[in-house]
């Protein structure tokens, strides 16, 4: 029988319930238990794929092409699994299938209503989601981890929260457990703790009795035992069901934090999980997990023979060393629409063993037009990019910030610096080559101008004008690396030298094959491509430090432990040559790729799996979001 941890939220949303849902599942996965994880989402959206990345944070997508909110990259990230589209729910997702199934008159008859039938149809997707395999062993996980995004009390969560009442009880008391988490806000060096009394006192008049508290501290300031005894007489609760999660260093040290405080000690009593059948083998793999992950957060790899073995390259010395990286972008302000890019770069840089530094660049401050409206920013953002010691241009909508993006891409490329475009990144890199070393000023993509005589970026002939959501071309995608290139490729050697590699995608546009041999005759070498070689999806230049691009996201599949190829080149290339010849060659030996077995085969195959909606007879008009 599945165990289930329902993690939920009081008093404020974005306190990192993803967080410490992630690291509570990586915990029970050093316990040597099988883990999978479920986001509810309670807006309307059948899913996040047509919100702005300033709406709601990067829109995260998955191997099967689901395009959900970016806690799953946590999951996917802590866990080291391989989710689907349908571990994260939505109001929409439930709403949609109750409705068809009135139409097809499956209710028989009856009046549809919130309770039972969508609260039903939300514990059978849980039920049925939940014991889908996710990870290498290929069977059923112990244990699922249910995070409810936003706050207890939310008008759009209340039939989720009636079905995670009754849910309780169609699973057994054995076989759930929940953990809400609250914030405690310090106000003038007192830590208070009436707002989640109230929280407690509401999720308790709804059902739902937390097992433990999860208490939220924004500062360093650990909670205080008297703070402790106090929720714990007045929400009912044991004292050492009361946890305090404070501000420390690092993310990555949030699961260390919890099981200082014996989280799994208690949820071993709580769950039985002393009656579930683990065996040797995966506790094995789970203290190896463990020791990894400390060695990963406190960074002394080279304490341990056995890490020391397999990541050979880490020096203790270079704690202190610094990489700094420009990340010249179009959503700059909020900072959770490059989630998995920051993370990406952190990984890297974990295993180069340097202090990462990632300046913001909103790329339209690069422009002339800044320069006359706002000559400070301009010249802030310049020196940024002046001072870099690698550039990073990601992904994006629309036709705002591009020509700054175009300007550091020109510079990275006549500087010599280490530059990594990722998407629309990869476009504009293309789009510069063709205006500076073609000498084609009018070169653009026809995503932002539609009429333009020189499109080196055009629309996919098979992608849908007329839907938004789920249409563009998603999920995971095989590149060819071309044989011709193979001795000097730093992208295929930093793959492992494999022939082939696969990366997730989300995009609408790509290079014009029309104009790939002009650009390849003028030195711009695509060494990668799908398996018809007909579309462009690796550059790079061969007579550069680094100077790469990939239509591919390659930053969803990076993990703590197994970083992204093209992140960790960039970030050894950023470090100096020699720290990139090192990777490379670690690479070369000792390369895994993050995704299972069974899912690296062909595009024809893999497109099967996901959204996409073909156009046909050239029917629509729709463009694509902008911004």
């Amino acid at each position: 029988m599945t165990k289930y941890i329902l993690v939920s939220g009081g008093v404020v949303s974005g306190i990192g319930k993803g967080v410490i849902a992630s690291s509570t599942g990586l915990l029970l996965k050093t316990a040597g238990l099988k883990v999978t994880a479920i986001k509810i989402d309670p807006y309307m959206n059948i899913d996040a794929g047509t919100m702005r990345p300033t709406e709601h944070g990067e829109v995260y997508v998955l191997n099967d092409g689901g395009e959900v909110d970016l806690d799953l990259g946590n999951y996917e990230r802590y866990l080291d699994v391989t989710l689907s589209k349908d571990n994260n729910i939505t109001t929409g997702k439930i709403y949609r299938e109750v409705i068809e199934k009135e139409r097809r008159g499956e209710y028989l008859g009856k009046t549809v209503q919130i309770v039972p039938h969508v609260t039903n149809a939300i514990q059978d997707w849980i039920q049925r989601v939940s014991k889908i395999p996710v990870d290498e062993s290929g069977e059923e996980p112990d244990i699922c981890i249910v995070e409810l995004g936003g706050t207890v009390g939310d008008i759009e969560s209340a039939p989720f929260i009636e079905a995670m009442r009754q849910f309780q009880f169609r699973v057994g008391h054995d076989n759930f457990a929940l953990i809400h988490v609250s914030l405690v806000p310090d106000m003038h060096g007192e830590q208070k703790t009436k707002p989640t009394q109230t929280t407690v006192h509401a999720l308790r008049g709804l059902g739902l009795l937390p097992d433990l508290i999860a208490c939220r501290l924004l500062g360093r300031q650990p909670l205080e035992s008297s703070t402790k005894d106090k929720i714990s007489m007045f929400c009912h609760v044991a004292s050492e069901q009361v946890i305090g999660v404070h501000d420390v260093s690092s993310v990555y040290h949030v699961p260390l934090l919890l099981q200082s405080q014996r989280i799994i000690e208690y949820l071993r009593k709580r769950l039985n999980l002393a009656n579930l059948n683990i065996t040797e083998e995966w506790v094995s793999k789970g203290l190896s997990l463990e020791m990894k992950w400390r060695a990963v957060t406190k960074g002394y790899y080279n304490s341990f023979p056995i890490i020391a073995s397999h990541f050979p390259l880490f020096r203790q010395e270079r704690l202190f060393d610094e990489v700094k990286i420009v990340l010249v972008g179009k959503y700059t302000d909020l900072k959770d629409s490059y989630m998995s890019v920051i993370k990406a770069l952190e990984h890297s840089a974990f295993r180069v063993r340097r202090k990462l530094i990632i300046q913001w660049v909103e790329s339209s401050d690069l422009e002339p037009s800044t320069q006359e409206s706002d000559p400070a920013k301009y010249h802030d953002a310049w020196r940024a990019v002046v001072g870099a010691g690698g550039i990073l241009v990601p992904g994006g909508f629309g036709k705002r910030g591009t020509e700054g993006m175009i300007l550091a891409i020109k510079w990275a490329r006549e500087q010599k610096v280490p530059f990594l475009g990722i998407c629309l990144g990869f476009q504009m890199a293309v789009i510069e080559w063709a205006r500076n070393v073609l000498d084609i000023p009018d070169a653009h993509s026809a995503e932002l101008v539609p009429d333009t005589q020189n499109a080196f970026v055009i629309f996919m002939p098979e992608i849908s004008r007329t839907h938004m959501g789920g249409t563009m071309r998603l999920g995971l995608r095989p590149t060819v690396f071309d044989r011709d290139f193979e001795t000097w490729s730093k992208a295929r050697k930093l793959y492992g030298g494999n022939e082939k590699m696969w990366e997730r995608h989300r995009h609408r546009y790509e290079v014009n094959p029309e104009q790939v041999q002009r650009l390849q005759e003028s030195g711009l070498t695509f060494v990668g491509k799908d398996e018809k070689g007909e579309r462009m999806q690796i550059l790079e230049l061969k007579d550069h430090p680094f100077f790469m691009g990939l239509q591919a996201h390659p930053e969803l599949c990076s993990r703590p432990l197994n970083p992204s190829p093209p992140f960790l080149g960039f970030i050894a290339a950023s470090c100096g040559q020699s720290d990139l010849e090192e990777q490379i060659e670690a690479q070369l030996k000792s390369f895994r790729p993050p995704h299972p077995e069974h899912s690296m085969v062909s595009e024809e195959a893999l497109r099967t799996s996901t959204q996409e909606h073909p156009i046909v007879n050239g029917v629509g008009t729709m463009t694509p979001p902008t911004d």
